[in-house]
Order: structure tokens, then sequence, then C-alpha cells
């Protein structure tokens, strides 16, 4: 098989040099030979090397540099006074030492370090690479969406071609058109199947026709069927703006409130908290930590709260919060229970017909777009003239349409939930969870938490697993570990809920597989 990966061992380093030796003192004769085989790049500790693995063989590689003068710039002057103008639309590189053992000389080998090359640069914020080609290989370049830009320059036996790659070119070329498959393990925005998709692409029709207020009707209805709640309140918004209009009726309570957190979602409950000014205590549980019952009835005992804030799935650490514990003890000291389930709803069976208020949204595990923000309650919700009219659930109330929906995700919306009433959603996540459950037993992975459910779990490791994901992302696997708290803690997440998980799980397994014990033979 084989894989991608950014250079990062001794052994690597080594295997690069000897590579480097073979083809560019050996092969091209462009330096001196010498009695050790192994070439080691003038640029090495400034350049990033890209590299494909065959099984645990290092067969090709290409260097990676920003740092300015390029070689480039030395033999024919600054190069941005050459280059077209779409290849100034972003930030420079220079690509060096681009070589492939000449056995695996294939075509596929190039075409993958080119595609890592291309999203590495992407997603970094560069606009184009430049590279010296050499003349023997003109063709092979110009399939991988190589132009030349200058006349040839060096000697008759090493001679190259100035050329510019840019992800347009790319696109376009020979190599851009054998596209690696790419496959989702992140917990939005979801790949809808065609029946979820098919009705973004119909003709908009009016949110004050008949049709719309059927649609309408018909996921307020399933979605209280769904959450054991009274009322279902549906803004065009995102999860945040949900949670934004249960903390807005908190402003109408009299009394304070308790925020209970363990995660990055949780303590972003509390921010919004106090952009409102509620009056409240903040218990902040560690990342991961479950909450404490004898400590949460103690507090909740002693002080005179009216309500309490949580997130139930906390989506940062794929901690599932005990809701019959917290419910209980809400319910035992009159105190009005509030939850963030943005992340939870839709993952497995549970009732917020004791919740005062709660919030969904249509994307994460329902499995469309996210844009349809929910907020639940069992209570009638009257207007408030201190609230902003447009989170002021008060105008939604008595199945009113206050402002504008696009019929077409309110239907998209509507399709998705069919899943649940009339199909077996919950029972499919609970089988994907599983599988990874099984990978945790089988010493695969660690989770961060055992206390977890079926959308999205955080995995551990005594180091960073930002490596692991780097490399997971060149081989088509895109899992979740760019958000900010993430980077921070070296943790990775996989979620469920991409509509081809199954698929996709069985062959991330085989490729993790192969990682694993190239990290274990080389590392």
């Amino acid at each position: 098989m084989y894989w991608c990966k950014i250079a990062q061992t001794e052994h690597e380093f080594d295997e690069i040099a000897k590579l480097n030796y073979e083809t560019f003192v050996e092969e091209i004769p462009q330096h001196e030979p010498n009695p050790s085989g192994r070439r080691v790049d003038a640029f090495h500790h400034e350049n990033m090397y890209l590299v494909v693995l065959k099984d645990e063989e290092l067969v090709g590689m290409v260097a990676f540099r920003d740092v300015r003068p390029f070689s480039l710039d030395k033999k024919i002057g600054p190069v941005e006074k050459l280059l077209p103008e779409d290849a100034l639309l972003g930030k420079l590189c220079e690509v060096r030492l681009l070589a492939v053992k000449k056995e695996h000389r294939n075509g596929r080998v190039f075409f993958m370090l080119t595609r890592a090359l291309i999203d590495y640069a992407y997603e970094n914020g560069y606009g184009a690479a430049v590279i010296s080609g050499t003349v023997r290989e003109e063709k092979l370049y110009m399939q991988m969406g190589f132009e030349a830009f200058s006349e040839p320059v060096g000697a008759n036996d090493a001679k190259f071609i100035p050329m510019v790659l840019t992800t347009e070119r790319y696109e376009k070329s020979l190599a851009g058109r054998f596209k690696q498959r790419r496959y989702s393990f992140y917990p939005g925005p979801v790949q809808m199947t065609d029946a979820i998709q098919a009705p973004l692409l119909k003709t908009p029709v009016s949110h004050r026709s008949y049709s719309f207020s059927r649609t309408i009707g018909q996921v307020r209805s399933k979605l209280e069927v769904l959450s054991g709640a009274r009322y279902a309140h549906l803004l065009l918004g995102s999860g945040t703006l949900a949670n934004e209009a249960m903390i807005a009726q908190l402003t109408k309570l009299s009394g304070r409130g308790l925020i209970v957190t363990n995660g990055a979602f949780g303590e972003r409950l509390q921010k919004q908290a106090e952009r409102w000014h509620l009056e409240h205590d903040w218990l902040r549980y560690d990342w991961g930590q479950s909450f404490n019952e004898a400590e949460l009835e103690s507090i909740l005992k002693q002080s005179d709260f009216e309500w309490l804030l949580m997130a139930h799935g906390e989506t940062s650490t794929g901690m599932l919060n005990n809701l019959e514990m917290v419910q209980n003890l809400c319910e035992t000291y009159n105190v009005k229970l509030c939850m963030d389930c943005v992340s939870s709803f839709g993952t497995y069976r549970f009732s917020m017909e004791k919740v005062f208020i709660a919030t969904a949204v249509s994307g994460k595990a329902v499995g469309t777009m996210s844009g349809i923000a929910v907020v639940f309650s069992n209570h009638v919700i009257a207007k408030s003239e201190q609230l902003p009219s447009y989170i002021d659930l008060g105008n939604y109330s008595n199945h009113n349409i206050p402002f504008t929906y696009p019929a077409q995700l309110m239907e998209s919306f509507n399709n998705a939930l069919l899943a649940y009433t009339e199909g077996n959603r919950y029972d499919l996540l609970q089988t994907r969870y599983k599988k990874l459950q099984q990978a945790a037993i089988d010493g695969d992975f660690i989770f961060l938490t055992t206390e977890g459910y079926p959308m999205i779990v955080t995995l551990k490791a005594d180091e960073s697993l930002t490596s692991m994901a780097d490399a997971a992302a060149m081989n088509g696997f895109h899992l979740h570990y760019e958000s900010a708290y993430l980077k921070e803690r070296g943790w990775v997440q996989i979620s469920i809920i991409q509509p081809d998980f199954d698929d996709a799980w069985e062959r991330f397994k085989k490729w993790y597989s192969k990682y694993k014990e190239y990290r274990k033979l080389k590392c």
C-alpha cells in the first residue's frame, strides 16, 4: 500500500539523504559524488519533506520551503518578475528535490506527492509553488499541473526548467483528474445523502405558502415526539444562536443560577451567560471529568438557585453528562434544568419531558445542513419587550412564522428526521459507536472518557496525536483535530455521523494499522 506522511524521524531523514544522492548525484549529475552515498540538502533545516511510502519503504519525496531567497531566485532572479498574475494571489513557496525510486515511477507516486503538496499548500495559505524541473521529466511535470514560466537553466547534463504550480492548474491537469477519495470524520458539516440533499435543489417557495406551513408543522411535530418536550421553537441559525435564545430566556427569571461545566462548550455557555449579565455561580470541573453528584447536591441544597445550565453532550471531550442524575437533583431542589443538547440530540433516545428549556440544531447527528436552530420548552413562552426580537422565543410560539426561513432547508430537515420517525437512525449510530469502542478494546486507541455517546469520541495519548492526524489527512482521512482547544491538548476526534462512515472506517483501519506498524518499526 502506498501512503503519504510528513517526514519527522532520523530514520526518514537518512532515507531522504540516500534518495537525494541516488537521484541528484548518481542519476542527474547535479552534485559531486561522495563515499557516504548520502546527500543532505543545503536547505535541510528549512525544508518540510513530504514522503510516500510503500508499506514501510520510503519510495518518494518532495521538499517544501518558503524562506527567501529561493534556490530558483539565485538562478533567474526574483521569480515574481516572471510569474503569471494568478500565481501571485497568495504566499509563494519553493518545491525542490522531487524524487521517486526508479522501480516506483509508475505515475501514482508522483501524483500522490503532488496531491499532498497541493493540499498542504492550500491549507496553509500558499497560492503557488515554483520548482526547477529536470528537462528529462518535463512531460510528467506537465501532467502534474506544472507549467514553465522561464527558459531552461543549468548545464546540458543537468538542465532544469523553472515551473509553477497553482491549485487551479493542478485541478485541470491529468493528475488532478485522478483524485483520491476523501473521507470525513468531522462532527460537521455533514455530507448529505441524496434524499436529504434533494430538497435543497428545488425551486424556492414562500415561507408564507401553505406547503411551507405544512412542512414546518411536520418538523415541529417530529421534534416534539423525539424530544418529549411540549414545544419546539425553530429559528434560522446555528446551535450557538439556539443557546443564545435559551440564555436570553433566563434573563426573564428573577433568581440566580448555577452553570456546571467540564469542557469547551459548557464554558462557552458560561461566557454567553456573562455577556447577558446573568447572576450565576460557576461549578467548573476539569475537561472530561464527571460531575460529582455529592458535590452538586451539596451546592443545590445549600444555595437558592432557580436554574441550572449545562452542556449535555460535551463535544470537546466526547463526554455525555449524566442527565438522569442532574435531572433528579434539579427536581428534588426545585431547580429549572436548562441544557445545550446541540451535539446529543439525535444520537440516542432520551426525554426532555422534565427539562425547562434545551437546544438542538438541524446539523450534527440529525444529518442535514446546519442552519435551523431549535429551542425546546415545556412551558408556553410569552413575548418580551426587553429581548431582541429575533431571539425572543415568544415571537415563535403558537406556531408563528415571524421571519423568513429557506423552505428547501426546512424540507431537508424534515426528510432527515424521517430516519428517526420511520427508520432506525438511533440503532445505526449505536452500531457505529460500538465499532469505535471495539477499537479501544483492541488497544488501537485510548478514549479520553468512557462516558461517551454515539456521535463523537476524543482520542488521547502520551504524546500529541497531531502527527497521526496530519498523515491521515494526506491519505484522504480527515479527522477532527484543528480546533485550538484540541491542538493545545494534542487530542484528535472521530465522529460517526457522516453517511459513509462504515466504508470510511474500514479503509481508515487498514491505513492506521499500516501507520501504527511503521511507527513501531521506524520511530
